[in-house]
């Protein structure tokens, strides 16, 4: 899925907070390593990694070391290389069979991983496991980056990737701070899975942190995370733009299917039809394609704001 905080994580557990937590300070403070593993002494022709999160799997890529990669989950799905690998299934509905039968040397996930049993048992069985904060932030991207490239023996290519990360970022960011415009458009990201599970994006997301960063107003501001679409809510929020997930956008009916969610004609977005969309990983899975994802959607956002009334 998407890096879209689902609404699943809107019910995150404090046992399993806590756990994550706590794997995390483990795996920074290098307990959970193998001896050798973290400085190298383990050849990379011996590394068995299953990757867990799209956006960690694009930076081993990039980083030249996909050769240790034996397994991925189904967000994995950038380059079209990582979905020729055997798949973990879904990252919060993992099987410690599944991946205990890929002989892992190292199980490396963001913090939405799950469910927490699941980590313990792999942990358990003697295969490191580290989690990677799943901060949507430029931030969260560089540090992601410079951990893999520790985890992998790739300082060199990390350094290289970050400072590529870096300009690419002020090459997108630059324009969109410098233009003068006038009122931010009011964006009500979409998100859906299937035609009976339609969901609107509030403070929080991936999709809130991309709205804010290309300069757009989310419009809908007063909850964390999602909730179910109501007429009431849509019309509230009068968006100027809808944005949804390709998939999402496939799998409600298209445009026409979008403009027939309750309250959504209504809305100036829903009279205009200015609905847009990009693939979901791309723009929501806040890796080394974040800088591109960013100009692809300031300028959906341009071109739907200039269509006429």
């Amino acid at each position: 899925m998407p890096r879209s905080k689902t609404p699943k994580n809107m019910i995150q557990s404090w046992s399993r907070r806590t756990f994550l937590n706590r794997l995390a300070a483990m795996a920074v403070a290098g307990i959970w390593l193998q001896p050798g593993f973290a400085n190298g002494a383990v050849k990379q022709g011996g590394r068995r990694i299953v990757c867990v999160g799209g956006g960690i799997t694009e930076i081993v890529y990039v980083l030249g070391a996909e050769q240790a990669l034996v397994g991925v989950d189904t967000t994995s799905l950038y380059p079209q290389a990582a979905t020729s690998l055997p798949s973990v299934g879904y990252a919060r509905a993992l099987s410690s069979e599944g991946i205990l039968a890929l002989r892992p040397t190292h199980l490396l996930a963001t913090e939405d991983a799950g469910p927490p049993s699941v980590l313990r048992q792999v942990s358990d069985a003697g295969v490191p496991v580290t989690i990677l904060a799943a901060n949507d932030t430029f931030e969260g991207v560089i540090e992601r980056i410079q951990r893999v490239g520790a985890l992998t023996d790739r300082h060199m290519q990390a350094s290289q990737l970050e400072k590529q990360f870096r300009q690419d970022w002020q090459r997108a960011r630059s324009p969109i701070l410098a233009r003068k415009k006038p009122a931010a458009p009011r964006v009500l990201f979409v998100l859906s899975h299937s035609p009976g599970q339609v969901m609107v994006g509030g403070k929080g997301s991936s999709a809130d942190a991309m709205i804010a960063y290309v300069g757009a107003r989310n419009a809908v501001d007063g909850f964390d995370g999602f909730k179910p679409l109501t007429p009431e809510a849509v019309i509230a929020a009068q968006p100027d733009i809808v944005l949804m997930t390709t998939q999402g956008m496939q799998v409600i009916g298209g445009i026409d299917g979008v403009l027939k969610l309750p309250g959504m004609a209504q809305t100036s977005a829903g009279q205009k039809r200015r609905v847009v969309a990009l693939e979901a990983m791309f723009m929501l899975g806040f890796g080394p394609r974040l800088p591109q994802a960013l100009t692809t959607l300031d300028q959906l956002l341009i071109n739907a704001m200039q269509v006429s009334p």
